[in-house]
Formats: structure tokens, sequence, C-alpha cells
């Protein structure tokens, strides 16, 4: 039924390579089936102005698509002198979800900035980075303590994301982009490996949905990002 031929159930192949550039502090290569993602960690040793003097730390984030990351080719934003609402939002939401795995007291007055650009798009892309840029902010903060800069560690619980939906009036899990274009309910789900929920974005585009679907669709998300733990932390050794 699903155009992958998946079962409803079942996770597109997940892999994630790390140490892929040797600048940043943490680096990986999300791939979420054909959504793949560069995201990398800087540390940098200033916060923002509204919390300078607080003792506490920051984590943001930044989100791009390359030209060529679609089937055709689009502009990129720099060209245009702005970033569209679409990616404002996704990298405030990145950044946020981020720092809900994050004791910002421990991280200690500095911030780190994890940027994810999104190589190949196949639909998933904002989950395929908070999930990887996770990977990215845990092998920084890792160096921190390797140096003895942070004492004790600041992340708290792994934070992952997956995409789930109703497609063709089933609920499935991790929608590529062909369910993503003809889904009649369309959710992303931010959760912690303890299960605590960060945000769940869902919307119904062109379908209600009940709420029997709505808790279809969490226990869906929560077997997702249980598998994308797991992934997250064999490839960081935690």
């Amino acid at each position: 039924m699903r155009p992958s031929g998946r079962d409803l159930s079942e996770m597109r192949p997940v892999s994630i390579e790390t140490g892929v550039t040797k600048h940043a502090e943490g680096s990986c290569m999300i791939r979420m089936g054909d959504t793949h993602v560069l995201c990398t960690a800087t540390i940098e040793d200033r916060v923002p102005p509204f919390i300078k003097g607080s003792g506490l730390g920051w984590v943001t984030a930044e989100y791009g698509m390359l030209p060529r990351s679609t089937t055709s080719r689009m502009r990129r934003e720099a060209s245009a002198g702005k970033q569209g609402g679409r990616t404002v939002e996704i990298q405030r939401l990145i950044g946020r979800s981020l720092r809900a795995g994050v004791d910002r007291v421990a991280l200690g007055e500095r911030q780190i900035t994890v940027d994810c650009d999104v190589i190949q798009a196949d639909g998933g892309t904002r989950c395929a980075s908070i999930t990887g840029g996770w990977v990215a902010l845990r092998l920084a903060v890792g160096k921190l303590m390797k140096a003895g800069d942070v004492i004790s560690d600041p992340m708290t619980d792994p934070v992952a994301a997956v995409s789930c939906g109703i497609y063709a009036g089933q609920p499935v899990l991790d929608l590529d982009y062909p369910e993503d274009s003809e889904a009649g309910v369309d959710g992303n789900f931010i959760m912690t490996a303890s299960k605590r929920l960060v945000e769940v974005q869902m919307s119904a585009e062109g379908s209600t949905y009940s709420r029997d679907q709505m808790n279809q669709l969490l226990d869906l998300a929560e077997k997702g990002v249980d598998e994308l733990v797991a992934a997250q932390l064999a490839a960081t050794g935690a």
C-alpha cells in the first residue's frame, strides 16, 4: 500500500556517520532513506545578550536546503537577501528541540550552534535535522568534557524526531515525500529518549482526524523515536 513497499510501522533505513567534517567540534551525516542532512556543531565562548552574565549556556540552530536538494533547483536564500518563513520556523524548532535535552547550567556560559544543511530531500528534513543535530551536539559536548571545560555532563536526555501521518486512510510511520505530499494528516513528533514530548506539530491536509487516530500516530512516533535514539547512541558510543 505504501509507495516504498514498507509496512505501516516501518522506518526508512537510517544511518548516521560521524566525524564527516574536519573543523567542526561535532559533525555527522544522517541519512533517513533518501533524505540526507549534514549536521555540524560549533562551540563559541559567548552567549546572546539576553542571557549574558546569567551563567546559562545556549544552544541554537540554523537550517538550509541546498539548491539541488530537491527535484528542481531552488534559489539560494542568500541571493534573495533574506530567509524564508519556512526556514526560520524550522531552525527555531531545531533549537527549541535540542535545548530540551540540555542542562544549560551545566553547559556553562557558552553557545553551541548546530548547523543543519539538507543535501538531499525526500520528506522529513526537519526531523532528520533534529535527530542528527543531537548527535553533532553530543559529540561537541564530549570534547568540552574531555578538555575539562565542562565538569558534569549537560546532555540530560537524547532528543529525536520522526514524522507520522495518515496516508490512504492508514496511520503510517516516517513519511517520505510521495506520502507526505498526499497525506490526509501530517505530523512531526519530537521526543526525548524517556518518551517526554518536546513538541508535536499535527495538521489536517484535506482530511480531519479523530482522537483515536492521534493516539495511533503517537504510538507510531514512540516506536520510531526508540529506533532513532538507538541509532544516535550507537553513533556516539554513548
